[in-house]
């Protein structure tokens, strides 16, 4: 009777547990559910906008799709972060670049078969009060690359062959040697750095050198930004929308050279770079940012309602609030989703 009575009890007692296990691992499973990652690589210029429209599209979410979702937020120069899918393998669902013309490049059509061409920019150079003959720069802008080649002034870029800010500031100064007739690639690219020019052709060559401490070179366009406001470096070539989220001083540089006007695409085309990263050529064009939502998304529907919420009203105030122009309507090419069509012209 006592054998029976234990061996009841053990029964139960394994069944209450039983019981417990399933009831938790199907409330967890619930939750789980509910819970959703979605990861993003994007232009280190897109950090601050993306910020807060991931935060505007968790609570959207939440309140109307009964989602609980995260992001996996991984800011890089635009380059690399494509090649975190290309050469790495990693997993993304969504992928932001500020050279759109990367992913007819690189990701079409393994990768994805459509893309968003959805803001702009322009190249201004930035700093501080702190900067070396700030007062003078303010007052005298089209001195800026007098300034520059100043023994005692240091300036920075980022790597071309991982940003396009990067490739962009070189080319930018390649374009100001056709418009000021002088020849200011030489002085502060060519006697600074192992990039070179024949003729209008740069070549930046795989691994950078920086020749001496008057110039300073990063991953991405964003990883200057301290060593300006910090005083370490005085000036550095940078978006204006960048420049503007972070309250830095700027000029504007003639729109011959500053890759924002779209009616000088024929004049900025004079000039090519060639990244020794990739073997690829990159022709002087407008800053056009792209985004494309991969084929292999480990989200691709809620990737696709995060890319609507860009492409609407929700995106376009944020990004206009944090000083980034964007396109009106955004254009899109390729297989894109019937979601989406919508919000976009659709081209090609």
């Amino acid at each position: 009777m006592r054998k029976a009575g234990l061996l009841l009890t053990a029964v139960l007692l394994l069944a209450v547990f039983s019981a417990g296990c399933i009831s938790g691992s199907s409330g967890d499973t619930g939750t789980s559910e509910k819970e959703v990652t979605l990861i993003v690589f994007h232009a280190g210029s897109l950090s601050i906008p993306f910020q807060g429209l991931e935060n505007e599209f968790s609570a959207y979410a939440e309140k109307n799709l009964g989602l609980k979702v995260k992001f996996q937020d991984e800011a890089s120069g635009s380059v690399k972060a494509v090649r975190k899918v290309t050469d790495l393998g990693k997993k993304a669902d969504i992928v932001a670049v500020a050279d759109y013309t990367l992913i007819p490049q690189m990701l079409v059509p393994n990768y994805t078969d459509f893309y968003v061409l959805f803001a702009t920019n322009e190249i201004v150079i930035a700093f501080t009060d702190k900067s070396k003959y700030a007062d003078e720069m303010k007052a005298h802008p089209e001195k800026w690359y007098e300034i520059l080649a100043r023994d005692d002034v240091s300036f920075g870029f980022s790597d071309p062959n991982q940003d396009p800010c990067g490739y962009r500031s070189v080319m930018v100064m390649k374009l100001a040697d056709l418009y000021y007739g002088k020849p200011i690639f030489e002085t502060l690219v060519e006697r600074n750095t192992n990039i070179y020019a024949n003729g209008t052709q740069v070549y930046a060559p795989k691994e950078i050198q920086v020749k001496n401490n008057r110039i300073v070179i990063r991953p991405k366009e964003t990883d200057l930004t301290g060593l300006v406001e910090s005083g370490s470096l005085d000036y550095f070539f940078i978006y204006k929308s960048v420049a503007e989220q972070h309250n830095l001083s700027y000029i504007t540089l003639p729109d011959e050279i500053n890759l924002k006007d779209f009616s000088k695409a024929d004049y900025y085309g004079q000039v090519e770079i060639t990244l020794g990263s990739t073997g690829k050529t990159i022709k002087a064009k407008p800053i056009v940012y792209g985004v494309t939502v991969l084929k292999d998304a480990p989200n691709r529907e809620l990737a696709i309602e995060f890319l609507k919420f860009l492409l609407g009203e929700e995106g376009r105030k944020l990004f206009e609030e944090n000083n980034q122009d964007f396109l009106n309507p955004p254009v899109a090419f390729g297989n894109v989703p019937e979601e989406i069509r919508g919000l976009v012209e659709v081209k090609g």
